[in-house]
């Protein structure tokens, strides 16, 4: 049964939901399709366009998207010392905030950490398991050892000080850490088969280098939806009920 809404004027505000999209085709939209359920919306700000960024203190959460882009070049382009400068003052703030691949690297990066080429590239469906520190931390209540991914990415990262790494992966291992109110995801829980279906139209040469194709990229994608369905879903209602206070 779906609760009732306060009456106009007298609940509280809505929470106010900032993604920040890094690069044309890298939006949010599993993300948003499940906020949707709730009556919550995510406001994109395209940032790779130069679009304005927000006050943080307006913001109660942060979402920052993928890029083909390297976290560890960032001062190379404009938009994304903008962006850094945005998230400097963010966290110190205290705004919770959930980075995805470039963005987990990219806050890695900018906090301590240190963002660099991997070995390898890690493209279409892969399996993360729960470390031991992951079981007990309430960012991934309810899941179980081990959850099917998505991955596009040829980058990794070290963690930041304080961060506790919460998932690993087999090939690349720092797959989700958090450092208190600050999440780094390096697989895309956010996406749709038809994003790797684009994706795979726009790099073709990192689908050949990687041994593969756009059909089995998609049908990877598609085999595991359900999965997929529940671990962006629980992903973002823990991080919005155990990191996130509703505004009074």
């Amino acid at each position: 049964m779906t609760a009732s809404r306060p009456a106009a004027g007298t609940g509280p505000r809505p929470l106010r939901l900032v993604a920040l999209q890094n690069m044309a085709g890298g939006g949010f939209p599993r993300f948003e399709r499940h906020l949707a359920r709730d009556g919550r919306a995510l406001q994109v700000i395209h940032a790779y366009q130069g679009d304005p960024l927000p006050d943080p203190g307006a913001c109660d959460a942060l979402f920052v998207g993928g890029s083909p882009l390297a976290a560890y070049d960032w001062q190379e382009h404009p938009f994304l010392r903008a962006e850094a400068a945005f998230l400097s003052r963010a966290l110190a703030a205290g705004v919770p905030t959930l980075g995805i691949c470039f963005g987990a690297q990219f806050l890695a990066h900018l906090f301590g950490g240190r963002a660099f080429r991997a070995d390898r590239l890690e493209l279409g469906a892969h399996t993360v398991w729960l470390t031991e520190e992951g079981r007990g931390d309430p960012l991934l209540a309810g899941f179980p050892p081990s959850i099917p991914v998505i991955q596009w990415h040829g980058d990794t990262f070290d963690l930041p000080p304080g961060a506790r790494l919460l998932a690993r992966g087999e090939g690349i291992r720092h797959q989700l850490f958090r450092a208190g109110h600050v999440v780094g995801v390096q697989f895309h829980p956010e996406v749709t088969e038809e994003e790797v279906a684009r994706w795979a139209d726009a790099n073709p040469a990192d689908v050949a280098a990687a041994g593969t194709t756009k059909a089995r990229l998609v049908e990877a994608c598609r085999a595991i939806e359900p999965e997929l369905e529940r671990v962006a879903g629980r992903l973002l209602d823990n991080f919005l009920a155990r990191l996130v206070r509703e505004p009074a």
